[in-house]
């Protein structure tokens, strides 16, 4: 039995120009780090060491992105508290997204490195997305579109209120 393959080339454009190089395009990420207006921003939570906010082009609705705050591409070029506080928000993250959206499951998950799909590679982010069953269908599958049933602001304030602490 042979694996089918779906192609989303519309994707290539995004994954080429990707920020790589801070010095051409700044980093996305920082730029939110940099941003005087959280609520404009849709940053959810600061930290000294980490921002959590939702993700300008989601899979789904409630899709956060957990991020150091200094430009990092990996994991291992931090250092163990920032490691530390990143397993934190993440935390805090899931258990936002759980009392606000009841979802069937959640993907926790980073891609590091270009080949690896990341689309902001030079500046680690680790994505907190809740699923449904039956979530992807044929919109998705056939028509390349995806489907969100509330705007990023409506998620956001969802998420606001149920964020924990």
């Amino acid at each position: 039995m042979g694996v089918d393959r779906l192609w989303a080339d519309w994707r290539s454009e995004y994954v080429s120009i990707a920020d790589d190089d801070r010095d051409k395009t700044g980093c996305v990420i920082c730029n939110l780090v940099n941003a005087t207006d959280d609520e404009e921003a849709l940053v959810l939570e600061r930290t000294p060491d980490t921002i959590t906010v939702m993700n300008l082009y989601p899979y789904g609705s409630g899709h956060l992105m957990v991020a150091p705050v200094l430009h990092a591409a990996a994991f291992d070029d931090l250092d163990d508290a920032v490691n530390v506080a990143i397993a934190r928000a993440q935390l805090r993250a899931l258990r936002a997204i759980r009392a606000a959206y009841r979802p069937d499951g959640v993907n926790l998950g980073a891609n590091l490195g270009k080949a690896a799909g990341a689309g902001v590679p030079g500046h680690l982010h680790v994505h907190v997305l809740p699923r449904w069953n039956g979530d992807t269908n044929f919109m998705t599958s056939i028509g390349e579109v995806r489907v969100l049933p509330e705007s990023l602001r409506t998620g956001y304030e969802k998420l606001k209120a149920a964020w924990p602490g």
